[in-house]
């Protein structure tokens, strides 16, 4: 299952942050060592450059894009295979609904837009769409043509 996807920046100010299954006294938790875990390599690393880690039987796989980090954490089925897909299919809708790497400014004024791409992303804890046409597509709220 995926249990946390969390967008913030690189300072560690937290934008968005999704849970599945964790329950709201283990949160804030998750929030503070995923940025403890972090902290350094954000700091230096270049758009795109995806980081992995993994404690007991949690992994965790991050990436910068512009000044925003994302993170994913998963356990089970969501490995780090699974999850860098999960970080790619994010960090792309990210890009195109910005139209560049985002800046905190940016991510904010496109908040809207990205949490209905991340709702098209993941659904309950898995791993929906990936494709960058077809999130695009339904955050229109059209409906798709099925060939």
């Amino acid at each position: 299952m995926l249990l946390c996807v969390m967008i913030a920046t690189r300072s560690g100010t937290v934008l968005l942050e999704r849970y599945h299954g964790l329950p709201p006294d283990e949160r804030l938790q998750w929030r503070s060592f995923l940025l403890k875990l972090t902290a350094d390599n954000l700091k230096t690393a270049r758009d795109d450059e995806q980081f992995v880690a993994s404690h007991k039987a949690v992994f965790v796989v991050y990436a910068a894009v512009g000044d925003v980090c994302v993170f994913c954490v998963g356990k089970d089925e969501y490995d780090e295979l699974a999850l860098v897909e999960v970080l790619t299919g994010i960090t792309g809708a990210i890009k195109d609904v910005c139209k560049r790497a985002p800046s905190e400014r940016l991510f904010l004024d496109k908040y809207g837009k990205i949490c209905l791409c991340l709702d098209e992303i993941v659904v309950q804890g898995r791993l929906e769409q990936t494709d960058k046409d077809r999130v695009r597509k339904l955050t229109r709220l059209k409906p798709l043509a099925e060939a």
